[in-house]
């Protein structure tokens, strides 16, 4: 009977841990502590901040945002197809059993100067969207909402994870 009445308070005890910590963890998350609606903002006070096309923009604002975006994502779909073939192309190097080392480094070094490229021109947008804004359009701007690669290279991949699915590997026969 003893052993019972101890196995049933060692669950209580359990429980409450569990409990606190599940507590602890939702305080902590921003999706638990924080109002729907409060995006990224919260270093530059309680207002919220906005991507440039939501912001209020004149007619002439409108006209050259969407020009400055027109050039921008041309080059920018330049440079992703080129990365993406860059990418391919290492692959075939790496999985090929006779391929040397310095033809492996001397791909990898292609895609990274074409990365570069690409975050270069990124701020490049960046800035003359800027440009674009008056002083009190920069207060309500968030560079980091105007797309998502921009978004990753300040703070990493999001929660979400890699947005391809695992394969699995068969059994070893």
């Amino acid at each position: 009977m003893l052993w019972v009445q101890l196995r049933v308070k060692n669950m209580k005890s359990k429980i409450r841990i569990l409990i606190f910590c599940f507590l602890l963890i939702s305080a902590a998350s921003p999706s638990f502590s924080q109002p729907p609606g409060m995006g990224m903002r919260k270093w530059r006070g309680e207002h919220p901040c906005w991507r440039a096309s939501d912001l209020d923009l004149s007619q002439e604002q409108r006209k050259n945002l969407e020009l400055i975006q027109q050039a921008y994502f041309r080059e920018a779909q330049l440079l992703r197809a080129q990365l993406f073939t860059r990418r391919l192309e290492l692959r075939e190097l790496l999985i090929s059993p006779t391929m040397k080392m310095e033809s492996i480094r001397s791909k990898n070094s292609e895609i990274n100067e074409l990365q570069s490229k690409h975050e270069e021109r990124s701020v490049e947008y960046l800035i003359k969207v800027r440009n674009l804004l008056t002083s009190e359009q920069l207060q309500q701007w968030c560079p980091e909402q105007e797309f998502p690669p921009f978004r990753q290279m300040m703070y990493g991949t999001g929660p979400t994870g890699p947005m391809h699915p695992r394969k699995t590997f068969p059994p070893p026969e």
